[in-house]
Formats: C-alpha cells, structure tokens, sequence
C-alpha cells in the first residue's frame, strides 16, 4: 500500500537524505537541504508480463527527417546547428538581466511573423509587461499567443487544447509548480516532475520548447543537475554588463556542434547580431603599445581575433597578485613557470594582470603564445611587431605546438588587415598573403621582443 515518506533534497545537487543536515556530503553546499513529501510505492509483479510490449525498430529503419524551423536569427540558428528540430527541448540559462526573456522574445516575435505559431508563457511578468516589451523591440504586430501563468497542469491541458505551436518559450521553469507536489516551486522535485512533463508533450506534438533557467551564484544552472541531461540542448547566454556584447555558447546539443557560439550586441531596441565579432573584440590595432598582442582563435567554425592584454609591475607586498580576466588562472601560472624555468625570466616579485578584451572567455590552449608574447611585451616595453596575430600551444619544455585549422586563421587575419603571423613550425599553411614567421621555442619570442637576449630578471 502507497504511503507518505519524507526525505531531505539538497537543492544544489539533487542528492536525497533520510533526516536533515546542515551541510550536502555530495556537493558541500550549506543549509540546501529542504524537506520533501514523496509518494512512495513497492513496484510489485514486475516480471509477470502485466506490462505492455514496446515496440522494437532496426538501426537501418527509414525515418522521414523533420525540416528545421529557422529562427530568423543567423547566430541563434548558427549555435542550433541550423534551427529548431521539432519535437527538441531547449535549455537556456544566464546570469539575471543578461537579456534571455529579450532574445526569446525576438525569436518568437519574427518566427510569428513568418507564419509559424509561436507561444510565450512568462511565469515571471505579467503579460503587459511583456507586451510593452515587445513594443520596444517593434514586434508589437506580431501573432505571438502570450500568457502568464505557474501551473503546469492548466499550461498543459490549454495547449493540448488546440493546434501545438511550432515553439513554445517557459520562462522560467523554477516559476512553475506541479499541484500534485507539495514541494514549493524551484525545488529539485517540482523542476525536475515540470521538465518531464513539458519534453514528454514537445516529444508528442512535435512542438520545440525552450525552458528558461536561473543560475546560481556560481553561474550554474540552479536546480538538480538531471535537467541539464534530460533536455537536447542546454545553451548559456553570457556577458559582462559593462559591455554591451553578449555571447551565445551552446554546452550541450544532440543536433549539432558544442563548440559554436552566436554574438549579440545589446541596443535600445533589443539584441542585434554581429555578423563579423572579431572587429568588435579588436581595439585600435594601429596604436602601438607595449603588454598588448592579438591571438587568432576559433570558437567552433568560426574564427575570432582578440586583444590579449598583459601588464607586469613591481609589488610592494611580498605575496604578488595575479589577476587573471578572461582566461584560465592555472593555465597563467603555468606560463609564468615555463618563462621562469625555460627562459630565465623570473616574475617573483612582480604583479601580473591579464585581460582578454572586449568581455570575451577565451579557453583554447592555442592562446598561450599570445599571452606570452602581451607579458614579454609588457616586461621588455617593446610592442608586438605591428599588425600581426599570434596562435600556438606551449609546452611545459618550453617548446611551442602546432595547432589546428591554421588556414581559417590565418585567412580571418588577412580579412582584417593584417600583416605578420607569428606561429608554430610545421604548422600546415598552403597558401597565405601574411608574412608569416615561424618560431620552435618561447626563447625565440623573448629574444623577438627584447631585440637582444633574454633578460635574466624582471624588477
């Protein structure tokens, strides 16, 4: 017989406990753990055959493939992997006031004005909020069905209603409650039985549903972490607020590539698309200055060219800061290390900052070269050779690796104005306009920007 069990749930990782703790042992969060009333039944009789067949089918089966429903944004559709598949669930998260309900809004707004039905169900504003929203965007003449509403039973049963959209938007999913929960909204069981229920109906109806989810303080995505495996793509919206650039970077998607990412520029009336960042990434490439290099990277298919800036100081203290932005912090201390033991450049008692200009997180190892070269720069008060890009890995020898899709750099460099490359020997070029100047150690680079040889010490 069914009775009431109850459990504590922590609401960072999902983990279960019989009796209360301060403390998550799977997570080592504090005070997250909230109490929780489940139904509980024995499964009884499962080998019996009570149970209906499922249906078994071949690898080779013919399936009639679904066309995608573009989203009129070139770099949504870019990150998407050409558009919405039919029937796919969307996770989409970033920090509060990123812009997610203004880029979803857009999306809705010009996919309804092309003709598909489009729905939008804010459990977070009302729906003159919205509207006046809208009306800014100038989507206000849009055929978008809008509503605000929190529970998931009555957002189900009016959709089963009528004809399924071709999208619907849920912002949030931590907004909406199962009444046949007692848990309040947010909690791990109300996200996770919400989630199903919306997959299973986008599944059924062939309709593409995008849930909106808050992050924590960590810039995670709050809730249990099975949501994030339990959708086909999970996409985080990020930015820094004191620029206006927004980047679109997908983590996770069954029907597409993972290493892609759309770049938005926030304006007065919404988010508009950049179709060429690299120009906005750059500063003025004709100003020579010292702790300053361009690195030629790639985000998925699309090549982007940064400004990577370095600046190396005398400290006062005896424990010398290193302020990384931008970037990975380990991946600079083992830089520091490699100039100290490679090429007798010792950085003990002095501060490093680096920055990565423009709001962008580079995390390809191909940058090592150019940050190196923006503290030698720095070091030395010599500037890179003018209008020239750097790429390539270095290794804890010191010796500088190759590093794929060369050519798309290199091409994305010449596009831009650029003169000189400065990358790895044996790197596979067939054909370039730059000057190109290949180096096999980070002495080679040391002994460019310092026009003599290596200095023994940084003061």
């Amino acid at each position: 017989m069914a009775k009431n069990a109850e459990q504590f749930t922590c609401q960072s990782c999902g983990e279960t406990y019989r009796k209360w703790q301060g403390r998550c042992d799977s997570c080592s969060e504090w005070n997250s753990l909230i109490e929780e009333r489940i139904e509980e039944a024995v499964p009884k009789g499962l080998s019996t055959g009570k149970g209906r067949d499922i249906t078994f089918t071949a690898l080779d089966t013919d399936i009639a493939e679904h066309s995608r429903n573009l989203s009129q944004l070139a770099e949504l559709d870019r990150v998407l992997g050409g558009g919405f598949v039919p029937g796919t669930s969307i996770l989409i998260a970033g920090d509060p006031g990123i812009g997610k309900s203004t880029l979803l809004l857009q999306v809705v707004g010009k996919m309804a004005l092309e003709g598909l039905p489009c729905t939008y169900i804010s459990g977070e504003e009302a729906t003159k909020q919205i509207t006046l929203r809208a009306r800014r965007l100038g989507l206000d003449k849009a055929p978008v069905q809008l509503a605000s509403a929190n529970s998931l039973r009555d957002i189900v049963t009016s959709l089963e209603k009528g004809p399924p959209p071709k999208l619907l938007v849920i912002d949030s999913i931590q907004t909406l409650f199962a009444d046949n929960l007692s848990s309040a909204p947010g909690t791990v069981a109300q996200v996770r039985a919400c989630a199903q229920e919306l997959i299973r109906l986008a599944r059924k109806t062939s309709c593409s549903v995008i849930l909106v989810g808050h992050v924590t303080k960590d810039g995670q995505i709050a809730g249990p972490r099975v949501l994030e495996h339990m959708v086909d793509t999970v996409l985080y919206f990020e930015g820094d607020r004191g620029h206006q650039f927004r980047i679109l970077r997908a983590v996770k998607n069954r029907f597409g590539a993972t290493d892609e990412i759309g770049v938005f520029e926030m304006t007065d009336t919404g988010l508009q698309e950049v179709a060429n960042p690299s120009s906005l990434f750059l500063g003025n490439t004709d100003l020579t200055v010292s702790g300053a290099s361009i690195f030629a990277g790639m985000e998925g298919t699309r090549p982007l060219l940064v400004e990577i800036q370095g600046l190396v100081s005398a400290s006062p203290q005896a424990t010398p800061r290193r302020a990384v932005v931008g970037w990975d912090s380990s991946r600079l201390a083992m830089i520091l290390a490699v100039l100290d033991a490679r090429c007798g450049l010792s950085f003990t008692g002095s501060e490093v900052y680096l920055n990565v200009a423009g709001g962008l997180r580079v995390n390809e190892p191909a940058a090592d070269l150019a940050v190196a070269a923006a503290l030698i720069s720095s070091v030395s008060d010599i500037p890179v050779p003018e209008r020239s890009i750097l790429f390539g890995e270095i290794g804890l020898s010191g010796e500088i690796r190759a590093v794929g899709q060369t050519e798309a750099r290199l091409k994305e460099a010449a596009k831009l104005g650029f003169e000189n490359a400065i990358i790895p020997r044996g790197s596979k070029i067939k054909d370039s306009s730059l000057k190109i100047i290949e180096v096999d150690h980070l002495r080679e680079i040391v002994s460019l920007f310092t026009q003599s040889k290596p200095v023994t010490q940084v003061v």
